[in-house]
């Protein structure tokens, strides 16, 4: 018997609209992806929004909570963390993901720390937009872009 394969990891740093990271949390039970909720969260999980965007499934989402981001990497000393940013200059589409992964989002408002993506430049990555009318995707339409590109790298979307 196998061992089933590593989850990729989704965290979100100081989430602000609840409707959001019940979308988000949906996307993480339908792929077997975690999801992290990191530091201060701009809503309570027991949001009416949060709970109506999330539907039935949170009893299927495996759900942990931070205080700080470097608890969580703390926790998992070997693993890998890719930071988005409309900053960087790398496309997810040139990550090489490897199940287990932990993909990070900043807050809505202000996206991750620049000390954070400084210090991490050669893991951040960014989704093209082709607009100059535009700043930045949704939160939860960015996860699942960049979730579904590490499934496919990881040979899951068969």
């Amino acid at each position: 018997m196998t061992a089933p394969p590593l989850p990729f990891h989704i965290v979100l740093i100081e989430p602000e609209i609840p409707p959001n990271t019940g979308n988000i949390a949906r996307l993480c039970a339908a792929t077997g992806t975690h999801l992290h909720l990191v530091g201060k969260l701009g809503f309570s999980l027991d949001d009416k929004y949060l709970k109506r965007a999330g539907l039935d499934y949170w009893p299927a989402v495996k759900l942990q909570r931070w205080p700080a981001l470097a608890d969580l990497q703390q926790a998992f000393p070997e693993g890998r963390f890719w930071y988005t940013s409309k900053k960087a200059t790398r496309s997810y589409v040139q990550a090489e993901f490897r199940p287990g992964d932990f993909i990070v989002f900043g807050k809505e408002t202000e996206g991750l720390p620049e000390e954070l993506l400084e210090q991490n430049s050669e893991n951040t990555l960014r989704i093209p937009i082709f607009s100059p009318d535009v700043r930045s995707l949704n939160l939860s339409t960015a996860a699942g872009i960049v979730l579904y590109e590490a499934l496919r790298q990881a040979g899951r979307l068969s």
